[in-house]
């Protein structure tokens, strides 16, 4: 089987079709690719068996027809965090709580820093209108990074091209050359829930279903907190 999804949850879908595999429900090859690629490419009529991708993104193409509506199940959330470069640092693990008490204390890091990393996509969206919202956007100006469609924010801190960075928990654990602060205080918090749905163009929409019914089950949650996520409706 063929999917596709956006780079955001490429880790923890590796895992969930390791499971499928092992089990024989079903292989699934999983290109991922930035989301706003992922979605340009459904639209045009790329065949696929599955999409995962952000729950608006995903309703969208479900609304043109090019996902089975009927389908579309939230799988995981995710929660924006904060990094900084650690020249030298191993792995980043999970941070303990948030990354500061209040949005006031992420606007004083925002004024702080010379240059801010920030991702494609949904929450790199959010990051900016809330920047707009707090009326921060002139004085930014031009320190804004926006990591290239598939490349980490934690890449542009580990080689200084950024001294703040923020981007979905998931895609910082693990990176070298970063200390992750924290996740964004629940008075500004950024979170996304991504989705799955079976494609329209799939050959084999039952087995796909399938696949999707064990992504969204309890038996799946584990490997999603493994994975740095949260479980929607927990």
């Amino acid at each position: 089987m063929k999917a596709i999804s956006s780079m955001a949850t490429r880790r923890v879908l590796a895992d969930l079709t390791a499971v499928t595999a092992a089990t024989g429900l079903a292989r699934v090859d999983i290109e991922s690719v930035g989301g706003v690629d992922a979605a340009d490419r459904v639209a045009a009529g790329e065949a696929f068996d599955l999409v995962f991708l952000a729950q608006p993104a995903l309703s969208r193409l479900a609304d043109e027809g090019h996902v089975d509506a009927a389908t579309v199940v939230p799988l995981v959330l995710s929660q924006v965090a904060v990094a900084v470069p650690a020249v030298g640092a191993g792995p980043a693990g999970l941070p303990a709580g948030a990354a500061f008490d209040s949005a006031e204390g992420v606007r004083e890091a925002l004024r702080g820093a010379n240059r801010i990393g920030y991702s494609t996509g949904p929450s790199g969206a959010a990051l900016v209108s809330m920047i707009e919202e707090w009326g921060l956007s002139s004085e930014l100006e031009g320190r804004l990074v926006q990591a290239r469609p598939g490349v980490p924010v934690a890449r542009s801190l580990a080689e200084g091209e950024a001294d703040l960075g923020f981007q979905q928990l998931s895609e910082l654990v693990g990176q070298r050359g970063i200390r992750i602060l924290g996740v964004m205080p629940s008075d500004c918090a950024i979170d996304t829930v991504f989705a799955g749905a079976v494609a329209t163009a799939s050959v084999d929409q039952e087995r796909a279903g399938r696949v999707l019914k064990f992504f969204a089950s309890p038996a799946a949650a584990p490997i999603k907190v493994q994975n740095a996520f949260g479980v929607p409706g927990r």
